[in-house]
This record gives structure tokens, C-alpha cells and sequence, in this order.
């Protein structure tokens, strides 16, 4: 659990079942084979969900609720978080008023777009809830007993009830837990419940299901596997926006990588989607991604040099070298972030979501798009090679210094680029695709070693140059430049051997075939 603005954020982890009526749970840990448990806790639970006229968070997976009763009443913003797993972020009722607060509503933007929310149901529970224990006493998980009655609102209303049990892991259960209980569930004439929430059970017919991953696993024209590729990419854009507003830990990161993939795979598959088609939304991932670059250069930059600083004896850190870092990453993490919220509450940033959701309507597909994923889709990997190969080659030809520097960066460019192609295939070429990709991540790896230090040093050197002229010493600053300029060699010495293993035939050879 942790808090941020005044917004608790607690992530849950629960399945949920469709209960036999007649089911009779006076002690479900011992029905369950646990060694102790407590309850029944009875309460009385009253939400109120707000979402769009048309559904736009509910067909995400997305609730937002006004909850009365229980022992976390608030507002509730419920979002994807993997199998199983959501994200709820909590607000107190904050008196009597009935309109979400402004701070959930700013975190569902990328998803309504502007469009106003408004009250679409109302549940009503009665709730036995009990907690499970293991041998020490220890809380492992939460059973509860749900009798639910839902009416959705709008122009047509339905009243319907049910009845679901959900289990809910503690805070430092083990995920595979939940496998344990289900057994025992399914063995006691329990289903899987359909939808993970009950305002998707109530509003079903409202909210069709999408094409599932099984299924887009099965398609079969270059077409269809590079669009569920970039569908998936697009959800994980949307999945990390609220939680870049909220500075969770790695978000701006995996939303950053998002978009690159994105951009890399339209601009890899310009065979399979019109590439002149497509251009003006390669330009505008571009630009978020670069908005993002800040926040991720300085929080990888700062972890960096308390790495390397945490190395060192106390007897070389001369001056306040800590404090020094501290004033100077916080504010360039503050002004990062800064820009970062600036373009994700911008109205490019919203039209650049508007074009997406056309892009996957209504891709702008090539004739060679309908053709057997199999064999389309490695040649527009080839190129992608033989781009990184090229660029390689000119990094070879430069000497050492600022050329060479700026070369092996764009062969890491190239490489990501690649290894995006290579990762969008991966479900149907299988295990060569898996190969060269895992080879392409260690190239990539060693190329992004030496990209780091020739941002860091720099950074070194101007403080070490503020350092001298507050009448301070800059011996320590000397050393970690050292130790970076160290750590850049080491990069490009390990290259070679790893790009030779990356080329070998057993990896490459599906895209020649």
C-alpha cells in the first residue's frame, strides 16, 4: 500500500466465482484446508459507478465507484494491473458530494477523452467476509459471500441479482495460492465468474468482448499479427498513463517503451501497413516519447551515480557530493516530470490516441498484408537487419571519440528497432524469432552501457566544473567519470564477441528462408 497526493494506491489481486445457491459456507477455512480463519464479518455495501455515456472505461477494464459501507468506503478507481490483478486507487468520501473527485477523473483522461461522466449503475451487497490464516496465524487471503443486486441507469434500466464468492490474496501472498483455492472451489461445484467485476457482469450486453490473445495468436495473414501487435502496444500506452500521473515506480519507462515499439513497428512493417499512411502517427510517438525521455534520463542518470557512489570508500568522496546530487537530480527530475505531465494533458496528446484507436479501426493495410504471416513477415525483419548491420559497419569504420559515440548510438536505434520487428513476429515464427531476440537484447544491452555513460559524463564533468568554481573540490566527480569512461570501454570491448553470437546462422536463418 502507498500514498501519494492523498491517493492511496493498494494493489489487489482476487478471482471471482459464480456460487451454487444453496452453498453453505459456515467455515470456509476448514472447506478450503486452511488452519484458521475469522468471521464472518457482516456488512452492507452501497456503490454508485460513473463511467461515459458509451462505456469507454468499462470496455477497458476500468471502474470508477462511490462506495458506501464496508471497511474502505470511498471513491475507488479500479484499473488493469495483469492476470488477476488491478490497481485501486482510493479517496475518502470527502462529505456529501456525489461527483467523482477531479483527482481520479484527471487519471481516466486517456481513456474518456474529455466526454463527462456520469452514474451508469447501482449495487447494492450483503456481505459475509472472512480471512484465511496459515499455520502461524498470518493472513493469506480474503473469502467473502456476495448477494448482489444491480440496476443499470440511463435511458433503459435493469434490476438484476446474483450471487459470487471472491477470493482476494493479502498483501504478501504468493500468487499460486489463488490456484490452490480454485481447486477446492471447482471441486465444490464452483464456476469461474465471466467478467472480473460486477459492473462488467451487469453491463455484459453493453460491452462486447474483443478479440482475445488466444485468438489473435491464431491469425494467420501479416496483416492481422502486426495489428494485434500494435492493439497490445496501445493498451500498454493507455495502462501506464494514470500511473506515470501517479510517479508510480517504472512507469514512465514502460510507457516510453510503448510508444517506441510502436513507432518501430510501423516503421518496420511499412510493407504491411502503408507506410506514407501511417507517417504523421510515427511523428507524433516520436514526440511523446521524447517528452517522456526526461523523466526516464534523470531517474536512470540518478540511480546510476548513487550506484557508482555507493561503490566508492568514504575516504574518496570528498565535499558533500551526496547533497550535491540530490539538489541536482531533483530538480531535473521536477522539471522532467513537469514536461512529462505538460504533454500527456495536452490535446496533441489526446488527438494522438484519437488516431490510434483509426489506426487499429481501419489500418491502412498493403496488398501484401493479406498474405501467410509466415512468409511475409520475415522479409520486412530482414530489412530491419540489414539496417542494423549496416550501421554497425559504420560505427566500426569511426575512430574512437564523439563519431564513434554518435554511430554505435544509431546502431542501438537500429537494434531496438529490430528487436521490436523481431518481438511482433515472435508468436508466430516461435522459438527462432525468440532466439535472435534474446541475442538482439544482449547487443542492445552493451550498446545502451556505452549510450548511458556518454550522457553521464558530461553531466560529471559540469558538475565537477560547478563543483570547482563554488570553491569545492571536484576530485570525487574526477573519479566517477573515470569509472564511466571505464565502464564504455568494457561496453565496446565486449561488443564484438557478442555481436558475432548475435549473427551466428542458427539465429538469423528463418529470416533468409
Amino acid at each position: 500500500m502507498a500514498k501519494r497526493d492523498g491517493v492511496t494506491m493498494v494493489r489487489e489481486t482476487e478471482r471471482k466465482y459464480e456460487a451454487v445457491e444453496d452453498w453453505e459456507l459456515a467455515d470456509p477455512a476448514g472447506l478450503l484446508g486452511f488452519a484458521a480463519g475469522t468471521g464472518p464479518d457482516e456488512q452492507e455495501l452501497a456503490a454508485v459507478y460513473f463511467d461515459t455515456p458509451d462505456l469507454r472505461l468499462i470496455r477497458e477494464g476500468i471502474t470508477l465507484r462511490r462506495r458506501e459501507g464496508g471497511s474502505d468506503a470511498g471513491w475507488h478507481l479500479k484499473l488493469p494491473a495483469g492476470a488477476d490483478s488491478r490497481q485501486e486507487l482510493r479517496l475518502p468520501l470527502g462529505g456529501t458530494a456525489r461527483r467523482p473527485p477531479a483527482e481520479l477523473v484527471a487519471l481516466t483522461r486517456v481513456y474518456t477523452r474529455g466526454a463527462a461522466l456520469a452514474p451508469v449503475a447501482e449495487l447494492t451487497t450483503r456481505r459475509r467476509r472472512w480471512v484465511l490464516a496459515d499455520d502461524g496465524g498470518q493472513a493469506i487471503a480474503e473469502l467473502v459471500d456476495d448477494h448482489v443486486t444491480a440496476r443499470s441507469m440511463g435511458e433503459q434500466t435493469t434490476t438484476v441479482s446474483w450471487r459470487e464468492v471472491e477470493v482476494e490474496l493479502a498483501e504478501h501472498a504468493q500468487a499460486k495460492l489463488l490456484d490452490r483455492i480454485e481447486r477446492r472451489l471447482l471441486q465444490m461445484g464452483a464456476q469461474r465468474a465471466g467478467s472480473s467485476s460486477k459492473l462488467g457482469r451487469l453491463l455484459a450486453d453493453r460491452t462486447p468482448a474483443g478479440v482475445s490473445a488466444a485468438k489473435a495468436k491464431r491469425t494467420r495473414s501479416a496483416g492481422d499479427v502486426v495489428r494485434a501487435y500494435l492493439a497490445s502496444q496501445v493498451r500498454q500506452l493507455r495502462r501506464y498513463d494514470p500511473l506515470v500521473r501517479q510517479d508510480a515506480p517504472d512507469a514512465v519507462h514502460q510507457m516510453r517503451v510503448a510508444a517506441r515499439r510502436m513507432r518501430s513497428t510501423l516503421q518496420a512493417f511499412g510493407r504491411i501497413l502503408d507506410r506514407d499512411q501511417t507517417r504523421d502517427v510515427t511523428t507524433e510517438l516520436k514526440w511523446v516519447a521524447g517528452e517522456l525521455g526526461g523523466a526516464r534520463d534523470a531517474e536512470v542518470m540518478a540511480e546510476r551515480f548513487t550506484a557508482i557512489l555507493a561503490e566508492f570508500p568514504d575516504e574518496l568522496k570528498l565535499g558533500p557530493v551526496e547533497a550535491a546530487f540530490t539538489r541536482s537530480f531533483e530538480r531535473r527530475q521536477a522539471d522532467a516530470r513537469a514536461a512529462a505531465l505538460a504533454a500527456l494533458n495536452s490535446d496533441r496528446y489526446l488527438a494522438l490516441h484519437d488516431r490510434l484507436d483509426a489506426l487499429l479501426a481501419d489500418p491502412p493495410l498493403t496488398n501484401r498484408a493479406s498474405r501467410k504471416a509466415k512468409t511475409e513477415l520475415p522479409k520486412s525483419v530482414r530489412r530491419a537487419y540489414r539496417r542494423v548491420e549496416s550501421r554497425m559497419a559504420d560505427a566500426d569504420r569511426q575512430p574512437p571519440g564523439p563519431e564513434r559515440d554518435v554511430a554505435l548510438h544509431e546502431t542501438r536505434k537500429a537494434a531496438k528497432r529490430l528487436r521490436y520487428a523481431t518481438e511482433a513476429v515472435e508468436p508466430t515464427l516461435g522459438k527462432p524469432a525468440a532466439r535472435l531476440r534474446k541475442r538482439l537484447k544482449a547487443v542492445q544491452q552493451l550498446l545502451g552501457d556505452h549510450q548511458d555513460t556518454a550522457v553521464s559524463r558530461p553531466v560529471l564533468r559540469e558538475l565537477a566544473v560547478q563543483a570547482h568554481l563554488d570553491g569545492g573540490n571536484g576530485f570525487t566527480y574526477g573519479l566517477m567519470y573515470a569509472a564511466e569512461a571505464a565502464r564504455a570501454e568494457q561496453a565496446e570491448k565486449s561488443l564484438p564477441a557478442t555481436w558475432k553470437q548475435m549473427r551466428k546462422r542458427k539465429n538469423t536463418a528463418w529470416l533468409y528462408a
